[in-house]
Order: structure tokens, then C-alpha cells, then sequence
């Protein structure tokens, strides 16, 4: 049995085998001239396109031979001739060992994919838009490998701890002859279960967590894995990470990478991706940033396309829109707010605290930016996120709660309009201490809810997550922390998430909303982002918003956008501070009214998620009563020369909020709330 050789040393290929470029050809072509490094990297992509194009070309109903190679044999495998181009296994429907459903064409080419990429010895990356099913697709693919290729494994998947009980849930959903284990549980509780259960060999699947694969590498390192499979691999973005450098010393055949997020920040992190799955193609950083350096590409249309080839092999991408036609698009709108008189005291207090750093005279640490920066960010959100904002002992939960923040504000008159239409709500937050509030919250309103951050312990997930999804369940909000729930969490019985507070990755949004846009949705799923007016969160969103045109350009459409997704520098946090500050005494108060609310339920064509970036089909919501850019610009102004005028000094102001360094805050200005096309 495999099992039993799990613990010998692996064979040496034999070194005479020469391959079409070898590694003294590689180094020679890196210090040629740039353009020939390129076409040395396109050739070895038009070589796999050549495998598998000829593969799709002569599809079969019988099963290929029994493939042997090794994760070292990548580029060995490309320089197979013709004629020893194995036949591929091509599926037209779903796969009769897939039980309880059948897989959609779109999955059903996304495994034949997957097969191509086995038999031609190359690595991928799953790319699929989030909620099209990527984790059944790779099911597919290891059932494939156990009754069509005989080989039952040992496979590994290592995946989030948040979503481990997902996936043991679809593996026996899906395909229940899979014999797979789940690594987890303290230390003795794993000793246990390596001791009787892993090294016996009876499975066919370990699914673990990124953190037990770093504390049982000793283990996991001496195994032959057949197929190592890594769900949210962007967590492999950075090559010098722990977690990176571990996996890339397990022995294994294959490797599949599976993220709906591919592009996050910058390129760089796409090579990392890449450098992981072809190390022998994609070998240098350098010279891959150096290629796809996007400040000199953009103006060369044919260049732009090559590189696109690039990436084709290696990476499949669907967009819901394209594939899954029953599936109505998300539609988002944002909800601009202003500050409570409270939320706006305590915001120029913060800003008077720094009002060096706004001027450009003060020491910009950027430990300190990056705290005032947070300071800004809870007061957007709630005043009683600082300490002694919140009125004197005894605490009571009442309409203060609510009245003292914006946010709040709306949300406590959307709610029960929401749950008078049969609505079920999800509501994301990046802090967990928001989390309280609005739990307190819910509990004042008698609203049934459901929590899940960081801190909820792995088996109570499960049993949250049913609770919520059961049929007729009371449970009308699920309350998240944005990283936390925005993983592999199947909400679907929701059709409306509200983003109470951007993250500044517009990645970890975009996956707390496809918790409930995803696939068994039977409603159309609304979004409702609330942004706080003249504010750092406009700047927030609108940097988010870059990253993801970035995206776009990159992974959805094949070219390639600026390098934006860098990391804040110090320059770009003052500007953000500034922001706020200029816009200050631009706030305005009004009323916003319930047949506001009603007005934006009723709306049916707003912009959707996969249109973000499109100005044009931009639909967002505010106060009736706007302030022009020339009216920001003469405040901006005015508040400059009284600054100047009464020589503001960092004294009495300053030890203030020195005293509230934790906490929350948050004030609201109301608005009358209308439609406006942008």
C-alpha cells in the first residue's frame, strides 16, 4: 500500500535527463537583456498551452495511464513530445460518484480543467468568484483521482480553521466515499489522532488548519502527498512568511491553489502564488516585477496581451455574472451619514490632539499616524467606543445608544423595514468591540441574532451557522467580524448585508457579502454600505476602490492596472487625516425620516459590486441638502485661518483625549436621504 512508503526517502530522478531548459540555460537567460528573459518565460507557458490544447483536442471517455511525476519534475514534464501526450478523461456531466446533486457545466469544466492540469503535470490556481463553488469543483477533482485514476490519496487540505467544518460538511455532502480525517484539537487530542488514525493510513483526505501545519510539520513533512490542496491561498502572498516557507518543504505531487481573490495588493504577491506552484518557472521576483512593471506596459497594447498569456495556463476565473445566470447580481448601495454632535466633538478633538501632523510640523511616526488613523475610525462608527464617552454608571441601553451615533441611527430605522419584508439580515464590522455595541443593541430591540468573531471557539461555528440557516429559524441578524465570518461561510438564507465599516481590503468586502450572494441564493441579495460624510471613511472606500479596479484589470480582464496596492505610506495618511479635518464644519444637520428608509427599499436599480469602478452606473444615496466643492473649499479655507488666528496649541485639548485612548465613538448628523446618479 502507499501508506507504507510514506516514510522512505524519495527516489533521485535521473539527473541525465535533460530537459528543454535546464537550469544553467535559466541562468544565462537572466542576464540577457529583459525582452529576452520574457520570451524565455512566455515559451515555457505556450509550452503547457501546447499540452493542454492538444489534450482538449482529442478528448476521451477511457481513463489516462497512471501519471508519475514530482512537484521537482515540473518543467521535465513540459518537454514530453507529442506523441506521449496523454489522452485526458473529459466529463460532459456530472460525475456519477457526486451524490446528493449534480455539478453545473460551468463546475463541470472547471474539473475537466483540473484533470488537463494533472495529466500535463502543472500546478493552478482555482480562481473562481466567490460563492461559484470552488470547494465542491476540487471534491470533484480528488473523487476523479480515486475512481477514475485509482489513486485515493493522501491528499492534504489545508484551509482556514474557520472553515474546516465546511469543508468535512461537503466532502460527506458531495462525495461520502472520500475517506477523510480532520486534523485539529489540542496537542494531546492530535497526538491521538496521528498516532490511530493518520500514520495507519486508513483515509484518503486530511483537512487541516494553516496553524496545525506549522505545529505538526515534523509530521506532515515526511509524508508523500499525492495532491496538496490550499484554500484562501492568498495567505501564501508573501513567499518569507512561516506558513509559505513550510508548505514549500512538503513533499508532493500536485499542488492547487484555491482563492477567489488572486490579486490583493500588488503583483509581487502574484508571483509569490505562482513561485509556489512552478518554482522552476517562476524562479525570480525580480525579473517577474520587472516584466510585469505596469508603468511601462500600459502604453503597449501587444505587450499587455502576452502578458495576459502568462497567466492563462495557470489560472481559471469565473465572475458569477458569466456563469451562474440564476444568480441576480448583488446590488449595493452606499449610504452616506454625518457625525452626531457627540461623534463630531470627540473627531475634532482627535484632530486638534494632531493638528501638528495636519499642518506638516509635527514628527510623523508612523506608529502614531496609524493610531490617530484608528482614532478617526472608531469615532465614525460609535462614541462609546472610547472610554467616558458613554454616560456615567449605572449603564443603561436605551435611545442614547442609537442617538449618539449616525450609523446607528439608520440602522435602528432599516431594520424593522427590513424585517416587516421577510428580510434576513448579515451585518459586518471590523471591530469586535462595535460587535458589542450591537449585540446591546439587539438585545434593547428584542432582535434574535447570531455572533461570530476571532474569538468564537471552532465547534460553536457549526452550530451557529445551522442555528442561522435552518428552516423557519427566528434568527433574524448575524452579526460578523469582517475577517473573521467573510471566509468560507455559507449564509445564503440572508438577502441582505449591510458593511457597517469599510475594511481598507476591498477583498475581505467583497467576501462578507458573497456569505449571502452565493450559490442557493433565491433572493436578490442587497448591500448596504454605510460611509460616513467628510470623513477619512470616503478616502477609505475610495482607495478600496482602486485595489479592485487594479484587480480587475489584472485577473478578470487580462491587463494590467497601476501598481496602487502598496502598503499606506506616511504622506497618504496625512492626506487622509486632512481630509477630515478640511471637511469639518462642512457637516450639515437634517432629518431622516422613515419614508427615506421606505425610498430606499424601494429602489431597484443600483450599482452592483462587480460595477464598483464604473462611475457611470454609480448609484449611492445623499443628504438632500449637499454641500458643493466650492463651499468644502471656503470651509477648508475658513478653518485654516482660524486655526491660525487662535494658534491652536496641543494643551487642555490635548489632555483630554489623551485620557480616551480606548473607546468608541461615533456622532450623527441626520440626513433626508434621496437618490443620486454619479
Amino acid at each position: 500500500m502507499f501508506w507504507h512508503h510514506y516514510f522512505y526517502k524519495e527516489e533521485i530522478r535521473d539527473s541525465t535527463s535533460s530537459p528543454v531548459v535546464n537550469q544553467l540555460e535559466f541562468k544565462s537567460k537572466i542576464e540577457t537583456d529583459r525582452s529576452k528573459r520574457f520570451d524565455f518565460l512566455l515559451k515555457q507557458t505556450e509550452i503547457f498551452m501546447h499540452f493542454m490544447s492538444n489534450s482538449a483536442k482529442n478528448p476521451t471517455k477511457s481513463k489516462g495511464k497512471q501519471k508519475k511525476n514530482k512537484q521537482s519534475s515540473s518543467v521535465e514534464n513540459q518537454e514530453r513530445p507529442e506523441k506521449q501526450i496523454k489522452e485526458l478523461f473529459h466529463f460532459e456531466d456530472s460525475p456519477a460518484y457526486i451524490r446528493n446533486g449534480e455539478l453545473r457545466d460551468y463546475q463541470i469544466h472547471g474539473l475537466n480543467w483540473m484533470i488537463s492540469l494533472y495529466e500535463n503535470g502543472i500546478n493552478g490556481i482555482l480562481a473562481d468568484e466567490m460563492g461559484l463553488g470552488k470547494t465542491l469543483q476540487t471534491i470533484s477533482m480528488l473523487g476523479y483521482l480515486k475512481h477514475s485514476k485509482n489513486q485515493s490519496g493522501p491528499h492534504i487540505v489545508v484551509t482556514p480553521k474557520s472553515t474546516l467544518q465546511n469543508w468535512m460538511n461537503e466532502f460527506e455532502k458531495w462525495c461520502p466515499s472520500l475517506k477523510v480525517v480532520c486534523l485539529i484539537g489540542d496537542k494531546d487530542e492530535r497526538k491521538v489522532l496521528l498516532k490511530k488514525v493518520l500514520l495507519p493510513g486508513v483515509w484518503d483526505v486530511c483537512v487541516t488548519s494553516y496553524e496545525i501545519c506549522m505545529r505538526e510539520k515534523s509530521v506532515l513533512k515526511k509524508l508523500n502527498w499525492r495532491y496538496m490542496i490550499i484554500d484562501e491561498a492568498h495567505r501564501m502572498k508573501n513567499e518569507k512568511s512561516k506558513l509559505s516557507e513550510i508548505l514549500r518543504e512538503f513533499k508532493t505531487e500536485n499542488r492547487l491553489l484555491i482563492t477567489g481573490t488572486p490579486f490583493q495588493n500588488n503583483l509581487h504577491e502574484l508571483w509569490a502564488l505562482l513561485n509556489f506552484l512552478l518554482p522552476d518557472v517562476f524562479n525570480s521576483s525580480k525579473d517577474f516585477d520587472s516584466w510585469f512593471n505596469t508603468n511601462k506596459c500600459l502604453g503597449d497594447d501587444a505587450l499587455v496581451q502576452r502578458l495576459h498569456a502568462v497567466l492563462k495556463p495557470f489560472l481559471l476565473r469565473r465572475l458569477k455574472l458569466e456563469v451562474e445566470k440564476g444568480l441576480k447580481p448583488k446590488n449595493e448601495i452606499k449610504i452616506f451619514v454625518g457625525l452626531s454632535k457627540m461623534q463630531r466633538e470627540w473627531y475634532t478633538k482627535i484632530l486638534m490632539k494632531n493638528i501638528d501632523i495636519i499642518n506638516g510640523a509635527g514628527m510623523m511616526e508612523k506608529m502614531r499616524l496609524l493610531n490617530t488613523l484608528m482614532q478617526l475610525r472608531k469615532c465614525t462608527n460609535h462614541p462609546y467606543l472610547f472610554d467616558g464617552a458613554e454616560p456615567d454608571p449605572p449603564h443603561t441601553t436605551d435611545t442614547h445608544l442609537v442617538d449618539n451615533s449616525g450609523k446607528m441611527i439608520i440602522l435602528d430605522k432599516l431594520l424593522p423595514k427590513l424585517q416587516a419584508q421577510g428580510s434576513r439580515v448579515l451585518i459586518f464590522s471590523q471591530m469586535t468591540s462595535m460587535l458589542d455595541i450591537l449585540e446591546d443593541y439587539c438585545l434593547w430591540r428584542n432582535y434574535q441574532y447570531c455572533r461570530l468573531d476571532g474569538q468564537t471557539p471552532h465547534e460553536d461555528r457549526n452550530r451557529l451557522i445551522q442555528d442561522y440557516n435552518m428552516d423557519n429559524s427566528p434568527k433574524f441578524i448575524f452579526m460578523l467580524s469582517t475577517r473573521a465570518g467573510g471566509l468560507g461561510i455559507n449564509l445564503a438564507t440572508a438577502d441582505v448585508v449591510i458593511i457597517y465599516d469599510s475594511d481598507w481590503n476591498p477583498q475581505m468586502d467583497l467576501q462578507a457579502m458573497d456569505r449571502a450572494h452565493r450559490i442557493g441564493q433565491k433572493n436578490q441579495v442587497h448591500v448596504f454600505r454605510f460611509i460616513t460624510e467628510n470623513t477619512i471613511e470616503e478616502k477609505i472606500v475610495e482607495r478600496a476602490e482602486t485595489k479592485l479596479h487594479l484587480d480587475k484589470l489584472i485577473i478578470q480582464e487580462g491587463l494590467l492596472g497601476s501598481n496602487a496596492g502598496h502598503s499606506l505610506k506616511k504622506d497618504e495618511i496625512v492626506e487622509i487625516m486632512r481630509f477630515g479635518a478640511n471637511n469639518i464644519s462642512a457637516l450639515k444637520e437634517s432629518e431622516f425620516t422613515d419614508d427615506d428608509i421606505d425610498a430606499l427599499l424601494a429602489r431597484t436599480v443600483i450599482k452592483t459590486a462587480e460595477d464598483t469602478l464604473t462611475e457611470n452606473s454609480s448609484a449611492i444615496l445623499k443628504p438632500q441638502r449637499q454641500v458643493t466643492m466650492v463651499d468644502q473649499e471656503e470651509f477648508a479655507k475658513k478653518e485654516r485661518e482660524h486655526n491660525r488666528k487662535s494658534n491652536i496649541s496641543r494643551s487642555s485639548e490635548t489632555s483630554t483625549i489623551t485620557k480616551q485612548t480606548n473607546g468608541r465613538k461615533l456622532n450623527i448628523y441626520t440626513y433626508s436621504f434621496q437618490a443620486v446618479s454619479m
